[in-house]
């Protein structure tokens, strides 16, 4: 028989062929599908697949009777509720009872009546029809419920996501607190709730930071920073408890003031405070690295939400990031403070260790100027010199390498001869090379034959680290070279010694911060590892590169340092100038400002004889008098000094009318901060103890043209602030 699953599905089940004919042609004419089964068997097979709408089922059968077969079919889930109709000839109460206890729906006897057939199966053809079009609207019902749901769900998420991920966008665009916590109360006022406070507990025990945040109708969103003021006290306490348990808290039925009444509540503008009640809250902790480091509140008050609409998971997720946010931020703040205070230790570590070493620098050329002819106290003298000289530079290396590191370094660029860097790198190493009888080769092409681009102090200053590095680890009578060659587009700086050498698994860590080669107690050559540092980070500055070779242990070592050739350039750095070449000094009254007795006499004996008219002041009024008094050529002036610094000073003297006179900062500090400080003062010149006499010298000899610079800066200024 054809089959259309839009038509339901009748059963006949007859053992005798003939009578399945007759019910199949009788049933035909419903238009429904007909199927027909000679046994109980075979029902049951047909049952298993199909569902009916109603089973004719014959009594008396061979094998497996109709009541057997409605039994199993009765048994089975499916077709528990399947109307089933029996067929039988006998009529007898027995087998009606029977019948009907096996859930049958209904009797006909046979020989049947076409009609009377047609219409008792068309009334359970019709029921299962419209329970089949009810279940199916049922299904399609359920199933638009179940799609409306999953797009809400989608849609809820979509939003959650693109809200964490502006939280995390927020949370990661400062790492300022306040910028944090403030970023937070957009975040969540009104989004979430009406009223949020973002509170930061101190780690030691003190009182934290709270920053409160609403909505104003007249003002739109509010923030404040709650100092004497207090959250309302249910929340207050909450907090409180949060900090002890790390555990959220859940405030219902608060019906009490956002917040506590300003100290001046009459002097505050009308947002100064939120100006409603609450009705319920949530309290978060903030938790990082396993410490409860602030709480965050989301409130309801005057949109009349309830605490329900607080979706816990988002808020918990928000305060989960915010944790984080804050901890960074903390910790990034920490980081600074020390940084802050490291600066301070090693400005003031230099200016402790220069303030002695000037009076020994001084002392030694007082005794040089004497001309004693005895060999040993020559060799004195010049030991002394050595290791003043040696102190300098390790507080210069300690200082230049924290500010190169943090990028405070500024280079003077120009056109610089390579021949010019040797040689003012040879003339500051020569002395330590000479005391160790050490034979030094320079190998260096013409002069303007190599040119760069770059600071000539501090590329002077590479290959002085490196000159000096290769002296001091290498013994008495060794050789040490320098060399200067072009390669391609780059000059090549060559510095070799035959020294202790570099072991192997050295050479990628030998300019790393703090590497030494030598580790053994001794420490003989002395320093603190950090020369090769700044070698690396000023070759980098200059966009060039440099490596360290060696062949190992007792085999010397070499120092190449790459840089970008320049094109000759038009206008060419001035040659390196000797202090012996220059006139002899005129006679200059000078006025020396110390609080450091030691460095003042010292200073001022080693002035007079040279010539030179001096008159000591050790704090600064006593300065201010002597310079009235006396009217000094050129000053000498400490910066730390008692009661009025050498900054103050100099301005009083250039208020007081003495704009001639030249100012020069003799001081221990030496940060690019001190010497800006210098010059927004009206300082001439910053000068760094100890320092170097000849430089003394020389700036007794030019005081015109530092005045002159001097007016020159204050007029490039006034026309700055004019413009």
């Amino acid at each position: 028989m054809s089959e259309d699953i839009d038509k339901v599905d009748i059963l006949i089940v007859d053992d005798q062929q003939d009578k399945l004919i007759v019910l199949e042609s009788i049933l035909t004419e419903l238009g429904e599908n007909v199927f027909a089964a000679r046994s109980g068997a075979e029902a049951l097979r047909l049952v298993l697949k199909r569902q009916f709408a109603v089973v004719l089922l014959d009594v008396n059968m061979p094998g497996m009777d109709g009541f057997e077969t409605a039994s199993l079919i009765r048994k089975r889930k499916k077709s528990a509720h399947t109307p089933v109709i029996f067929l039988t000839a006998l009529a007898d109460e027995m087998h009606t009872e029977m019948g009907y206890s096996l859930g049958a729906v209904d009797y006909i006897l046979t020989p049947v009546v076409p009609d009377v057939l047609r219409t008792k199966v068309r009334v359970f053809v019709d029921l299962f029809r419209m329970t089949r079009q009810a279940k199916r609207q049922a299904d399609e019902r359920v199933g638009l419920a179940r799609e409306q749901a999953a797009r809400a769900a989608a849609e809820e998420a979509s939003k959650r996501s693109t809200f964490l991920a502006g939280a995390s966008k927020v949370l990661a665009s400062s790492l300022d607190r306040p910028a944090i916590m403030h970023g937070l109360l957009r975040l969540s006022v009104p989004l979430l709730c009406d009223l949020s406070c973002v509170q930061l507990f101190d780690l030691n025990g003190g009182p934290g930071c709270t920053t409160l945040g609403w909505l104003d109708k007249a003002t739109g969103l509010c923030t404040r920073e709650l100092a004497e003021e207090k959250l309302c006290p249910s929340l207050a306490e909450a907090v409180q408890r949060v900090r002890a348990t790390s555990q959220a808290e859940l405030l219902t039925n608060l019906k009490e003031d956002a917040a506590a009444a300003p100290v001046n509540r009459t002097k505050e503008k009308a947002s100064a405070r939120p100006d409603f009640k609450l009705t319920s809250a949530m309290v978060l902790p903030l938790v990082a690295r396993g410490s409860v480091i602030g709480a965050m509140t989301f409130a309801m008050g005057p949109s009349g939400r309830p605490h329900s609409d607080i979706d816990t998971s988002l808020v918990d997720d928000l305060a989960g990031r915010a944790a984080i946010a804050l901890d960074n931020a903390r910790l990034y703040h920490d980081i600074q403070e020390s940084d802050r205070q490291k600066n301070d230790f090693l400005a003031m570590l230099a200016h402790e260790l220069r303030n002695p070493l000037a009076p020994i620098r001084n002392a030694s050329q007082i005794i040089r100027q004497a001309g004693s002819a005895d060999p040993d106290v020559r060799a004195a003298e010049d030991l002394i010199d050595r290791q003043v000289e040696h102190l300098a530079r390790l507080v210069d290396d300690l200082l230049d390498s924290s500010r190169i590191i943090r990028g405070r370094i500024q280079l003077q660029e120009e056109a610089v001869d390579a021949v010019v860097v040797v040689a003012r790198a040879v003339e500051v190493t020569k002395p330590l090379l000479d005391s160790k009888r050490q034979e030094l080769t320079v190998n260096v092409p013409a002069v303007g034959d190599l040119w760069v681009k770059g600071d000539p102090v501090r590329l002077a200053q590479v290959l002085t680290n490196l000159l000096n590095n290769a002296a001091k680890f290498t013994p008495e009578r060794g050789h040490v070279s320098v060399a200067a060659e072009r390669q391609g587009e780059h000059v090549l700086f060559r510095v070799r010694d035959t020294g202790i050498g570099i072991p192997p698994e050295m050479l990628a860590k030998i300019f790393d911060l703090f590497a030494q080669v030598d580790r053994s107690l001794a420490r003989s050559q002395g320093g603190l590892g950090i020369g090769l540092t700044l070698v690396k980070h000023l070759v980098e500055l200059h966009h060039g590169a440099v490596r360290a070779f060696s062949v190992g242990p007792d085999r010397g070592s070499e120092f190449v340092v790459r840089l970008p050739i320049l094109a000759e350039p038009r206008t060419r750095s001035s040659r390196t100038k000797h202090v012996e070449d220059a006139e002899p000094v005129p006679s200059r009254r000078v006025l020396i400002v110390d609080d450091h007795l030691d460095a003042a006499t010292s200073l001022a004996k080693l002035l007079r004889q040279q010539g030179h008219n001096v008159f000591l002041a050790h704090d600064g009024p006593a300065a201010l008098e002597a310079a009235a008094a006396f009217r000094p050529e050129i000053v000498l002036l400490d910066i730390g000094l008692p009661g009025m610094d050498g900054y103050e000073v100099t301005r009083r003297l250039r208020t007081e009318g003495m704009r001639d006179v030249v100012v020069a900062a003799l001081t221990g500090y030496g940060r690019d901060e001190d010497r800006k400080c210098s010059q927004a003062a009206g300082i001439d010149v910053h000068l760094v103890k100890p320092i170097n006499f000849e430089m003394l010298r020389g700036l007794l000899a030019r005081p015109e043209e530092l005045k002159q610079e001097r007016q020159h800066r204050s007029a490039s200024e006034s026309t700055i602030m004019q413009e």
